[in-house]
């Protein structure tokens, strides 16, 4: 009877995630990763945290669950890069614009978003998947920045779009842009002789509707999910930059990591790159023939030379000290 008992209560310890006869130890706990992501779920940037989630969760059966915070709950982007880097502990992942880490002294990651470096998704692609892509990728562990680059995505091409009919390059003169404070894209619209004009995104349809602003830039989903369409329907595809991003980690949260953890968060961010871009592509054509049925008119541009010239000075500001990265990357496009 005696044998009887201490049987069946190390089986209920066992059950229970203890084991009586060979000292009482807690089962492993998984690790949970906070993912900032400041579009909602059903975004395109949102669906790829959430293609990432299901492979990680999948990969590690579980030990690693990746807790999705959309809509910028935890804050916008700037704000969640400060508590990344500062080192709070809030919050582990967020996907980022490549150029948001200028701020923090990168400068390599900013090649991604010179004016016209790109022929196309492809060409993007190619280079993402080089070793000068995974170079690029780790410039922020480089910089001891405490953040550690893990894959890229992208959400398409940005396009310039006005209140008013536009046909070529020369319609741009004098017109007045909406920008950001971001040095590239204001060093851009001066170069194509248009007028920066620094207007919040929040106040951007007003400010195309009442002509505070005449035009303004975006990917064409991006330009659809916030009706712009509406105040401003024409829109001439330059694609003078791709809204490339990337996926950070911080350092403290890669530590908690096993090393086969960490091999399937590799392989799920290559997995959820792919996931991206495949979508990215599918949800602009889409979206390019629904806006179309609403009256949008497109103009296409068969030869990007004159509109590289005139962004030279900043093509050139910004690629200086890298000029060797910088050719690489154009001769991907071959």
């Amino acid at each position: 009877m005696k044998k009887f008992v201490c049987f069946a209560l190390s089986l209920f310890f066992v059950v229970s995630g203890f084991a009586l006869c060979g000292g009482i130890g807690a089962a492993e706990a998984s690790v949970k990763l906070v993912y900032a992501e400041v579009n909602p779920a059903e975004s395109l940037m949102g669906k790829t945290a959430q293609a990432f989630k299901e492979k990680v969760e999948e990969l590690t059966k579980g030990d690693v669950v990746i807790d999705i915070q959309f809509s910028g709950v935890l804050g916008a982007e700037n704000d969640v890069l400060d508590t990344m880097i500062g080192g709070a502990g809030t919050v582990d992942m967020s996907r980022v614009a490549t150029y948001s880490l200028n701020s923090y002294g990168s400068k390599s990651m900013s090649l991604l978003s010179v004016p016209y470096i790109f022929s196309g998704r492809e060409h993007f692609w190619k280079v993402a998947r080089s070793d000068l892509g995974a170079k690029l990728l780790n410039e922020s562990s480089e910089l001891g920045l405490g953040v550690k680059g893990l894959f890229y995505a992208e959400e398409g091409f940005r396009h310039f779009f006005f209140n008013s009919k536009v046909e070529g390059l020369s319609d741009l003169a004098g017109k007045k842009i909406r920008v950001s404070n971001d040095p590239i894209m204001t060093g851009m619209v001066n170069g194509l002789k248009a007028s920066p004009t620094v207007v919040s995104f929040t106040e951007l349809y007003s400010a195309l509707s009442s002509k505070v602003v005449d035009g303004a830039e975006q990917p064409i989903v991006n330009y659809q999910s916030n009706s712009f369409f509406e105040v401003a329907p024409f829109m001439i595809l330059d694609g003078h930059t791709l809204g490339c991003a990337e996926v950070l980690i911080t350092e403290s949260a890669w530590g908690k990591l096993t090393d086969e953890q960490k091999a399937a968060i590799v392989e799920a961010g290559k997995y959820a790159s792919e996931f991206n871009a495949e979508l990215s592509a599918k949800i602009e054509e889409d979206c390019k023939a629904e806006l179309k049925s609403k009256g949008v008119t497109f103009v296409e541009v068969t030869d990007l030379k004159a509109w590289q010239d005139a962004c030279a000075d900043v093509i050139s500001q910004f690629s200086k000290g890298m000029e060797a990265d910088y050719k690489a990357i154009l001769d991907m496009a071959q």
